[in-house]
């Protein structure tokens, strides 16, 4: 396994709020809540969001550096 598959901060908590977003959506589809669905959709975005503004603050993965080759 690559050590460059996002395994950041950003990603971590970008992710787990989405994935309980999603478990909070879910379970009120089975309950048949359209308000408490709707909440967990607001959720999955926020993590959307949230993950998004923690790379953006540096958190992220780290940009590669190219090696530029001359060939001439």
């Amino acid at each position: 396994m690559a050590h460059d598959h996002g395994h950041t901060p950003a990603a971590w908590v970008g992710s787990i709020i989405a994935f309980v977003g999603f478990c909070v959506a879910g379970a009120f589809m089975v309950l048949d809540s359209p308000i408490g669905f709707w909440a967990g959709m607001i959720v999955i975005a926020a993590g959307g969001v949230i993950g998004g503004a923690m790379r953006a603050a540096g958190m992220g993965q780290k940009p590669k550096r190219q090696i530029l080759v001359n060939e001439g």
